[in-house]
């Protein structure tokens, strides 16, 4: 591989004499452009993603800003005040993925710092199908549930509300759990990859006025959670036993337990297997694509 490069080597400088690539060049430049894929990768997961699109903007206008482009001399004098400050402001917006990355560091796990949160579909699967048992029976017993299917977004601050939890998914734990003498029924279980990372947890509610009045402070939180993030809400109704679920602001009603499964395959199994092939896809067109629309019944 390295005579193969010192001859396009020495092709290029037989063409352009005044190239001079090196090995040590191309190798500066593959990590350089690794790290920074990964970390637009790690962020594009998170709601600072759009905070980062903001800084990116922000950066564009001052350069056309400070080249005189278009003559604006009051917006390139703000801007420079604003940069001065610039990596102090950074610091305090991104700081959930600084501590993140500075404890993966800390704790050795150096192969893990910039890996992908990839988990086999399997344990997905085997979590679908223990909720949907679950709420069937729950909803038979009319036993208030609650439980969040993390997606793209990562929910750690939802997580550090309540009691954190690494285990399995099985019916006879959530029903426990949701239990109404249980410490934790009262809040929300966010389950990633399939695993429940925290129960108890607390959900911020709908800003929608338009919800209907019979909905209670499950459903309201369940909607409002779904509107400040990508994530699946299940929700089993305390009064009636019905099952919804919440998907971008939307709710579904009155869900049979077969529509249930379906509804979390669907949503769950679909997103692994897009997400597996949006690692070939160019950076690019990872930054600028959009999330799917999600289709619900407006409550």
């Amino acid at each position: 591989m390295v005579e193969a490069f010192h001859s396009f080597q020495m092709f290029l400088q037989s063409y352009f004499p005044l190239l001079q690539i090196q090995l040590t060049d191309v190798l500066d430049i593959a990590i350089l452009a690794f790290v920074i894929y990964k970390l637009l990768w790690m962020l594009r997961k998170t709601s600072s993603g759009r905070v980062m699109w903001g800084v990116l903007i922000l950066m564009m206008v001052m350069f056309i800003s400070s080249n005189n482009v278009l003559g604006l001399t009051a917006t390139s004098f703000l801007l420079d005040k604003v940069v001065q400050w610039g990596f102090v402001v950074l610091v305090v917006l991104f700081q959930p993925e600084i501590r993140r990355f500075l404890e993966r560091m800390g704790s050795g796990r150096l192969g893990f710092v910039f890996a992908a949160n990839k988990e086999s579909g399997q344990e997905v699967e085997t979590a679908i199908l223990q909720t949907t048992e679950a709420y069937t029976d729950l909803s038979r017993d009319k036993v208030g549930a609650l439980m969040v299917f993390e997606r793209q977004n990562l929910l750690d601050d939802v997580i550090k509300t309540g009691t954190a939890l690494d285990c399995g998914v099985s019916s006879e734990l959530l029903k426990n759990i949701f239990w109404n003498k249980a410490p934790l029924h009262d809040g929300a279980v966010i389950v990633r990859n399939g695993r429940i990372m925290g129960a108890g947890c607390m959900l911020p509610l709908s800003g929608n006025v338009n919800l209907s009045r019979d909905l209670g402070m499950r459903h309201r939180a369940g909607i409002g959670m779904s509107e400040h993030s990508d994530a699946v809400v299940v929700i089993v109704s305390e009064e009636t036993g019905s099952i919804s679920a919440a998907v971008g602001g939307m709710l579904k009603r009155h869900l049979a337990p077969e529509t249930l499964e379906r509804l979390l395959r669907n949503e769950l199994l679909n997103d692994k297997q897009e997400e597996k092939k949006g690692n070939q896809i160019p950076l690019l067109g990872l930054l600028m694509g959009q999330g799917k629309k999600e289709e619900g019944e407006q409550p």
